[in-house]
């Protein structure tokens, strides 16, 4: 089961919008499409921003999602 879990890790991205404002994050779907992108930006061979218990691509990603390393932006931000 992966820890933190998926409710969890949306807390945590949309922990730092206002009530009026529209989540960061809507759907399971989307923290997961977001994640992965992270994970294959690692593979690629970007920086890792946040110390994982395992050498695991997308759990590392999990992690700096869940520590707040790592913000997920609307595609109108990019």
């Amino acid at each position: 089961m992966l820890r933190p879990s998926y409710t969890d890790l949306m807390k945590v991205v949309n922990s730092g919008v206002d009530e009026n404002e529209e989540p960061v994050v809507n759907s399971r779907y989307s923290i997961v499409m977001a994640t992965a992108k992270r994970a294959r930006q690692i593979i690629d061979g970007h920086e890792t921003l946040a110390e994982a218990s395992c050498d695991k691509p997308f759990s590392i990603a999990v992690e700096e999602l869940y520590e707040g390393e790592v913000q997920i932006l609307s595609g109108e931000e990019d």
